[in-house]
């Protein structure tokens, strides 16, 4: 270790610097292979601290340690004196994976022999100064300087930037004289016009939707095609970092471009054990989104590897999810038709020496901190033997598993690859009793479809290495794995396990109840399935984890449904107005528009007779400062009838609650004032049902013992779901199928739910008018 410490000091670095350069023994030992070979050019007292930075640099950039010595002979050589010529030689590297390289391209890629002679820099700093002359003389020492830098360091590509420099500088000062006190001066800055305060708040909440500035109204498809994502480039896999370059690599490569023609291609492998929730719409929208968006295919691929879990329904829920949110799979395929194909796999692998049977227990095999296997070394024979016994049904279950020999990023050792379990698939029945791991089957099945991005949230990175692993272990096609943060919403939960809880509680009706998140739970409460993808697109694709607020997704489907959903009028709590001035059988139509900002869009009738309902809420027997709508003294317009009502007599039951008010209409132009308010009305109207939401949990994020110490289930909103039996809704709603979508005047916007029947139609409220961040 200290002959080591020496090594590296001798080369320049800081007794600090070697120190923690030893922590990192990948690093540290491939900066002492470096230093070696220099020196076994140069001498062990040859290598200055000039070669020395340009060794240590490349040592801790190279991703392909095979080209260490080609690299460091020609920083010893004097061939690569600079960091540009370093990174230029990386860059050739890493897109030249196989050999032989071609040393001539190489050497004229990165500028080796490239003389810049001091007359050839004032030369080209001369031209640039006079392009720029003009503005120079105006602004002088104000003048941006880097724009004369950055022309002539790109017409001097291999030039020293210090030379550069120096030779810009001595130019500008010949011909603009020393600074003046004037030259001295603040630059002032330009006053910025006052952005109106909506604005501000537009942009304010894009910053927090996205949690990173981004490019104001892009949508979805414009984050996602082509350069955006800077993902690799279809064939060009091995320029990722990471990827692992193996002598067959570029063959296979070659064999998958032929297959899919340069297409890209991603998935979508939920596993079939339970129903969609909003995250799974950023990953629906992100796989089918960035296929679509850069002319590729999307697989819709389950994950079937877990019979004890799976059942029909989630399928077809899946499926149906996935159509709704607007997309079609190229292909809906299923791990489970991979079966043979994944056995045969994997007795390769153990003959490669990379798998063995393990009897470890489970539980001996939970955690980081797991003990090593005493079967890790066990002859390859006897694995094939046993791992065939395993398919055979000659273990119970938890009596083996078959495991690979590899480190995960995480820290945990040998992963399982198969474990035993006799319950029948609903695919394949009883044909097996050993099935594949995610670990295993993942990449396999991706390698089999020829996936050419695999995409998935951030918490699989710590399993991107072994997804490369596996794939160049089987010599197999290895696609690239790119990881992005996933969305979580507050006031909910979204795992499984914990709706399953919920519904076996009775605290939620079942996985669609409209309180919860899952996708048929939103589909069931009204939200649009553009207003989901627009809200997918808002957040935006970040790398890092993004928590939103539940009002900002409402925002979104408030936006889709004042355009599309026409409006009615509908009374949650009657109070009963008789108009004493009609005649009892009087009866009009009153005409309504759908859209009242567009009346082009059309119009419904609704009958206005002698009877009609107001909300309770709308009439006040003692008139309060700010109050305008009806009290004994204050007359009232009726929306769309064209008809002011006033007072005349207040009518109520035993124990004083008022019941019913008898009116007097007038025509509204005839009216002495105009009314200060305008109220919605029915009549002649249907019975019907309406469901009210809030947020299902009281607390931000009901998983957290911090703020819930007694679990999610403690933490139930009392009010979370409010049933009115005897709402009134005029009848234009007739003729409404489940799941049509109507704003009901002042109240909200409103869908048709599907308990729905014959003679009662039953009403959920999707979202309030106006965004209240309170509210869910």
């Amino acid at each position: 270790m200290a002959d080591t410490l020496t090594l590296f000091t001798s080369i320049g670095l800081s007794e600090q610097k070697a120190k923690e350069t030893l922590k990192n023994e990948a690093l540290a030992s491939a900066l002492k292979d470096a230093i070696t070979q220099a020196q076994v050019v140069n001498g062990a007292t040859g290598v200055d601290k000039a070669m020395g930075t340009l060794l240590y640099s490349m040592a801790s950039r190279l991703r392909d340690t095979k080209r260490l010595a080609f690299l460091s002979d020609h920083i010893a050589q004097h061939k690569i004196t600079t960091e540009l010529q370093l990174a230029a030689a990386l860059e050739f590297v890493k897109n030249h994976p196989q050999d032989p390289i071609d040393l001539a391209e190489f050497e004229h890629v990165c500028g080796v022999g490239v003389v810049i002679t001091p007359e050839q820099i004032e030369e080209v700093v001369e031209m640039v100064i006079n392009k720029h002359k003009e503005q120079l003389l105006k602004e002088r020492y104000r003048y941006n300087m880097g724009l004369l830098m950055g022309e002539s360091r790109a017409a001097l590509k291999w030039a020293d930037g210090k030379i550069i420099k120096n030779e810009v500088d001595v130019q500008v000062l010949h011909l603009l004289g020393a600074k003046t006190e004037a030259d001295l001066e603040k630059k002032p800055k330009p006053q910025k016009a006052k952005t109106p305060e909506n604005e501000v708040k537009v942009k304010k909440e894009e910053v927090a939707v996205n949690g990173e500035v981004q490019s104001e109204g892009k949508s979805l498809m414009e984050q996602l095609r082509g350069e955006a994502l800077k993902f690799h480039k279809t064939g060009e896999n091995y320029k990722t970092e990471g990827y692992v370059v193996t002598p067959n690599t570029m063959n296979l490569l070659k064999k998958h471009m032929e297959i899919t023609g340069g297409q890209i291609r991603t998935r979508f492998p939920p596993e079939p054990n339970g129903i969609l929730h909003i995250g799974h719409a950023k990953a629906i929208n992100f796989n089918f989104g960035y296929a679509k968006a850069n002319n590729g295919i999307c697989f819709l691929r389950y994950d079937d590897t877990n019979p004890e879990k799976e059942e029909e329904k989630y399928f077809t829920a899946i499926k149906d999810m996935v159509e709704w949110l607007g997309y079609e799979p190229y292909q809906i395929t299923h791990a489970s038709d991979n079966f043979q194909q994944l056995y045969d796999l994997a007795v390769d692998l153990v003959r490669r020496g990379h798998a063995y049977v393990c009897h470890q227990r489970g539980e001996e095999l939970k955690g980081h901190n797991a003990p090593p296997s005493p079967w890790r070394d066990r002859p390859m024979e006897e694995s094939l033997v046993l791992f065939q016994r395993m398919k055979k049904g000659l273990f119970a279950e938890g009596e083996a598993t078959l495991r690979m020999k590899m480190v995960m990023e995480d820290g945990k050792m040998d992963p399982v690859a198969y474990r035993i379990k006799y319950t029948p698939h609903h695919r394949t029945g009883d044909e097996w009793c050993i099935y594949p791991t995610y670990d295993y089957t993942h990449c396999l099945c991706d390698s089999i479809e020829n996936i050419t991005h695999s995409l998935c949230t951030k918490e699989f990175q710590a399993r991107r290495s072994s997804y490369f692993w596996l794939c160049n272990a089987l010599d197999v096609y290895c696609p690239v794995q790119w990881e992005y943060g996933r969305l979580n919403l507050t006031y909910t939960v979204v795992s499984k396990r914990k709706i399953i809880k919920l519904v076996e509680t009775g605290v939620v009706r079942d996985w669609d109840d409209p309180r919860l998140f899952t996708l048929t739970a939103l589909r069931r409460r009204g939200f649009p399935p553009v207003a989901i993808n627009n809200f997918c697109a808002r957040v935006g694709v970040t790398v890092a984890q993004v928590t939103m607020e539940p009002h900002l997704l409402e925002a979104c489907v408030r936006d889709v449904l004042n355009d599309t959903a026409p409006r009615a009028m509908a009374v949650l709590e009657p109070l009963k107005v008789t108009i004493t001035n009609l005649p009892g059988d009087s009866k009009s139509d009153v005409q309504v528009p759908n859209f009242p900002a567009n009346e082009a869009k059309g119009s419904h009738v609704v009958p206005f007779t002698n009877i009609v309902f107001i909300e309770q809420s709308d009439f006040r027997e003692v008139m309060e400062k700010g109050y305008k709508r009806l009290t004994p003294d204050q007359p009232v317009g009726l929306r769309h009838a064209g008809y002011v009502i006033s007072v005349q007599k207040v009518i109520k039951d035993a124990q004083g609650k008022v019941v019913e008010l008898e009116v007097s209409c007038c025509v509204s132009t005839e009216a002495k004032e105009k009314p200060k308010a305008f109220i919605h009305w029915v009549s002649q109207p249907l019975e019907c049902e309406v469901r009210l939401y809030e947020r299902l949990f009281l607390h931000k994020n009901p998983e957290d013992p911090s703020e819930v110490p007694g679990g999610f289930l403690s933490d139930i909103n009392p009010r979370s779901m409010d049933v009115i039996d005897s709402a009134l809704v005029d009848r234009s709603v007739t003729g409404a199928k489940v799941l049509d979508r109507f704003q009901f005047e002042r109240l909200g916007y409103f869908s048709l739910d599907p308990d729905s029947t014959a003679d009662k139609l039953v009403f959920n409220r999707t979202v309030t008018l106006k965004e209240d961040p309170g509210k869910i």
